[in-house]
């Protein structure tokens, strides 16, 4: 017997809250790695073991939560934060090895996924295998996206501003691509995925960084706070909405 679907649907809140989530992910991180000063081993370790904790609880639930799956995404942008950070920092690869590594690990989950299911479809999703491979490839994503927002800023030179438009300008070509082409909405879908991470992230740069370095220098603390309330506050619209049209489709 088949599980309902286990995933959100795609819309305009979906990618706003995809945004926010891999903002949130920025700061949190970097409070974690900089501000509390763990270091980005514990702080990898530590934002895993959480990560880990949430997705089991996607995976054994057995209908759609809306709060649970967005703790997912956060889980994934947090993690991928650290993934980036001590791939760069600590094993000194460099964003752009570190960018390589996890486009071959997504490509590869992607090939694996398709090979098995013949397909890509990201919304709906119902069975536990697709779901598995789902989240595999957005951690990847989300890490390659903070790999390459970091080699934007630290390695290409740009500013957190230049570098967040520069991102939005790769999104908002997709978008046209999306609404005047035939390009498969799949592979669009993953391209504005894997950039909406960069995007948010150059943005949680923009509110931490120093003036000298180009941001707001607000602090992780502050603007994680803003950040999360902004988050949580959509993921109980999401999660209200999502009961309603549940109810209304059972009567």
């Amino acid at each position: 017997m088949k599980h309902t679907n286990k995933v959100v649907e795609i819309t305009l809140l979906f990618w706003i809250m995809k945004i926010l989530a891999t903002t949130l992910g920025e700061t949190l991180g970097d409070m974690l790695s900089m501000t509390f000063n763990l270091g980005y081993l514990t702080s990898l370790l530590l934002t895993m073991a959480v990560f880990l904790v949430v997705l089991f609880s996607q995976l054994a639930v057995k209908r759609l939560y809306p709060v649970l799956f967005w703790l997912v995404v956060i889980g994934t942008t947090t993690v991928g934060t650290e993934i980036s950070d001590f791939m760069d920092r600590t094993l000194g690869l460099g964003y752009m090895y570190g960018s390589l590594i996890l486009s071959a690990g997504l490509f590869a989950t992607l090939g694996l996924w398709y090979y098995k299911e013949k397909t890509l479809i990201v919304s709906p999703i119902y069975s536990f295998r697709v779901e598995l491979f789902y989240w595999i490839a957005v951690l990847f994503s989300n890490s390659l996206g903070t790999a390459f927002g970091d080699y934007l800023s630290d390695d290409a030179g740009l500013s957190y501003g230049t570098g967040a438009l520069v991102t939005a300008g790769i999104i908002g070509l997709v978008v046209l691509i999306h609404y005047t082409s035939r390009i498969n909405h799949i592979v669009l879908f993953w391209i504005a995925f894997i950039f909406t991470r960069p995007f948010g992230a150059t943005f949680g740069d923009l509110l931490t960084k120093p003036l000298e370095k180009g941001g707001l220098n607000l602090g992780t603390i502050p603007a994680t706070i803003v950040t999360s309330l902004l988050l949580f506050s959509l993921m109980l619209y999401a999660g209200w909405k999502h009961s309603k049209n549940r109810i209304t489709s059972l009567d």
